[in-house]
């Protein structure tokens, strides 16, 4: 069954067609033929400004789990021969604080109706009932409806290629950048819990490079929409840490 008939999320998938193409007759005096694709970033702007909230919340559960190091590490030592009660007691501790080692990828999942959705503007042939006259539009000479692996496997290499080339670039260039601050800010794994959850914050760290994957192989569009929000994500996130360092300091 494909999901998109579906008609609550049909009409959902209409009401989007219809927000991005009205943007996109606003912005044509100024984007000429980009003016789909400025709409798409116009509209990943907007949403990552409504998640502010949300990323500012995250900055702070980051900022309190390093603050709880000095008494997860103080529970180590008292409970390092009761191992089930040690991790019992970490546990209790995380949750009383409210911080989770999961709690970097909430924006993510707020964002997976988004990207399904521009995902679904650029594949159907029909929205709706109508035909779908976004599927012709482009970003210099590349339609946005297009896989870089319909590129690949016709051999047509200008430009298509060379546009998911720098966007991809784009992308893992983010996702290094994320990983390393990732890495840089998180709190030292406390001891006594399983493996798995001992290993999850590098394991985590390396869940942006999933997105270069992920670029690749949907519409141009969506491509597009993840190279901004990825960017966004970035800047929000380094900006919004030395803020809270400075309001630590004081």
């Amino acid at each position: 069954m494909d999901i998109y008939s579906f008609a609550p999320i049909a009409i959902v998938l209409d009401f989007a067609y219809s927000l991005v193409s009205s943007l996109a007759d606003v912005l044509t005096p100024f984007a000429g033929s980009l003016s789909t694709a400025a709409a798409i970033v116009a509209i990943t702007l907007l949403v990552r400004t409504l998640l502010i909230p949300v990323g500012r919340s995250q900055v702070r559960a980051e900022f309190t789990r390093r603050r709880l190091a000095p008494q997860l590490k103080e529970l180590q030592q008292r409970y390092k021969k009761k191992p089930e009660l040690l991790q019992q007691k970490t546990l209790e501790l995380y949750t009383a604080e409210k911080a989770s080692p999961l709690a970097g990828c909430l924006p993510t999942l707020l964002q997976a109706p988004v990207i399904s959705t521009v995902y679904g503007l650029f594949i159907l042939q029909a929205i709706n009932g109508h035909p779908n006259a976004l599927l012709g539009q482009h970003v210099f000479g590349v339609q946005l409806g297009t896989p870089l692996v319909r590129f690949l496997t016709d051999g047509t290499v200008w430009p298509g290629v060379l546009v998911y080339v720098v966007l991809l670039c784009i992308i893992a260039t983010v996702a290094g950048l994320s990983r390393r601050a990732a890495l840089r800010n998180a709190p030292p794994p406390a001891e006594g819990l399983p493996a798995g959850m001992q290993n999850l914050t590098g394991i985590v760290s390396w869940m942006p490079f999933l997105t270069v994957v992920f670029a690749a192989i949907v519409p141009l569009a969506a491509t597009l929409y993840l190279t901004v929000t990825t960017s966004w994500t970035l800047v929000e996130r380094a900006v919004l840490r030395r803020r809270y360092e400075k309001t630590m300091a004081t």
